[in-house]
């Protein structure tokens, strides 16, 4: 890879909002969004190519076989993964790309890109955490159960794993955006740590 462009790198739980803080961030500054392949099935509203590219599992394994994925992971039965080519492409061409991805896939591309920027985004605390994965109302108990449990264990790796150089808690969404927005912005990606 090259080192013309910058990849930030944004983590979080499911819930803690940083799909929102991503699409703000990617609103008020010049960075590009890594669009992720993954083989489930779009959700309301979502588009192709724009909030995912959806594949099957067989052209997914492919692209796994053929090492076309920055990094992939098998999250509740469904493949995710980040196209490598399309990030190369836009850092090639100096650009500064964002990724939003899980705790698994931010190991696999500190592996491959430790001088990428990595930022954890993480809930003000557990209860919060569980109101808003209860608000969305589109999952089962037992669902908002399960990615409660996944939420606090990424949580708990993230901390311990020495890899995000930046630990912000979502407790304000407008502050978090402008955290984000400066990290982006900043050439000299000084780190930040707050307790999440």
């Amino acid at each position: 890879m090259t080192n013309d462009g910058r990849l930030i790198v944004i983590t979080g739980p499911s819930g803690v909002g940083k799909s929102t803080i991503v699409r703000e961030v990617l609103r008020r500054t010049g960075a590009v969004y890594s669009v992720s392949a993954t083989t489930r099935k779009a959700r309301t509203g979502e588009v192709e190519g724009r909030d995912y590219f959806f594949v099957d599992r067989e052209s997914f394994e492919k692209m796994i076989s053929e090492g076309q994925l920055l990094e992939w992971a098998e999250v509740f039965g469904d493949y995710y993964g980040t196209p490598a080519r399309p990030v190369r492409e836009a850092m090639s061409a100096g650009g500064t790309v964002i990724l939003e991805i899980d705790i698994h896939g931010g190991r696999q591309v500190h592996q491959k890109m430790p001088d990428a920027a990595f930022l954890f985004i993480g809930p003000p605390d557990e209860d919060e955490l569980k109101r808003r994965l209860s608000g969305r109302g589109t999952e089962s108990p037992e669902s908002i159960e399960r990615r409660f449990a996944r939420a606090r264990e990424e949580i708990c790796v993230a901390t311990g794993s020495g890899i995000y150089t930046h630990m912000i808690v979502n407790d304000d969404l407008d502050r978090t955006v402008r955290k984000v927005v400066d990290i982006v912005n900043s050439p000299d990606d000084g780190q930040e740590q707050e307790q999440v």
